[in-house]
């Protein structure tokens, strides 16, 4: 996802960011879901002495583009750790990316 093994010409992708997406949304907590077709990625922000989480950014994937950004992320997980020390993760053995427990409810 952030680099070119997907593109066949080994050409560089050119993106562009406007402003108001370049600021990016916080997020401290996710919820998955998914169909045959489809992944549905809930990025939302959980704040203390709130009833609610407030949902920034919802991200609909193919399945395939999920186990592409999966890889992606085990890579950038692996070199930030390499440059930075692992990450730890209280109660959380050997995982690399689950920064929440999971209950098989579908939420990260």
């Amino acid at each position: 996802m952030d680099n070119n093994k997907n593109n066949p010409n080994g050409q560089q992708m050119q993106l562009e960011i406007k402003p108001e997406v370049a600021l990016g949304n916080y997020s401290n907590f996710a919820v998955i879901s998914h169909s045959s077709s489809e992944f549905t990625i809930d990025f939302a922000t959980i704040l203390p002495g709130m009833p609610k989480a407030n949902v920034g950014t919802r991200v609909v994937m193919a399945p395939e583009h999920v186990v592409r950004l999966l890889h992606a992320l085990q890579d950038n997980v692996s070199r930030y750790e390499s440059q930075f020390g692992k990450i730890n993760i209280p109660g959380i053995h050997n995982k690399t990316i689950a920064p929440f427990k999971t209950g098989g409810n579908g939420e990260a």
